[in-house]
């Protein structure tokens, strides 16, 4: 990932990112005064392309392809220690979900192998009601073009009961499927009301 250069700020400024980040987040990223107690905080830091509190300004400045097209946004963990230690109560790892949302929304996710183990879980939930680990690993791995990625490891964890060889059959099925049905018919109507 190549870093924005810093004397092209105002090159790159998009007004109308700061605040579609604040509405998607329902966070004020101007009260960010950058500390730095979400990057020190961070166990994941140090893979990040820019830490936490880089990301935070690069918000504030309007640097919607820097940020969307981020690898620090797809490394989240969304453990909550940048939100429990932020001094102005700012909810980071809500900021750090909305951007994502919107990396793929608008099809700048470089992360592709989380963005597919991301689509992958879901599919599995939306199938099954919950995640069926035993057929949601294998499918991830072929699709990654990673299909013998921890074979290994399968028998092992099938032999001490840790994963199912069918999926369950949870109580509530339908009514999972039905907020997925929901969630696209939402999506589909905003998107034809922002056109």
């Amino acid at each position: 990932m190549e870093r924005i250069h810093t004397l092209a700020l105002q090159a790159t400024y998009d007004a109308a990112f700061i605040s579609r980040v604040e509405q998607a987040s329902g966070q004020q990223i101007s009260k960010c005064y950058q500390c730095g107690n979400c990057s020190a905080s961070c166990a994941y830091t140090y893979v990040y392309d820019y830490p936490v509190n880089q990301i935070m300004r690069l918000v504030q400045l309007g640097h919607r392809e820097a940020v969307l097209t981020s690898g620090s946004i797809w490394l989240c963990a969304t453990c909550q220690a940048c939100t429990t230690r932020c001094p102005n109560n700012l909810d980071v790892a809500r900021i750090m979900e909305a951007l994502r949302i919107m990396s793929r929304r608008e099809n700048k996710v470089s992360e592709k192998e989380i963005d597919l183990f991301y689509q992958e879980f879901l599919d599995s939930v939306r199938a099954f009601g919950r995640v069926f680990e035993t057929g949601l690993l294998p499918l991830f791995n072929f699709k990654a073009k990673k299909p013998f990625n921890d074979m290994d490891l399968a028998p092992q964890v099938i032999k001490k009961g840790k994963l199912a060889l069918l999926p369950h059959r949870i109580k509530g099925r339908k009514q999972v499927a039905q907020i997925f049905e929901r969630f696209e018919a939402r999506r589909t109507s905003q998107e034809a009301d922002n056109k």
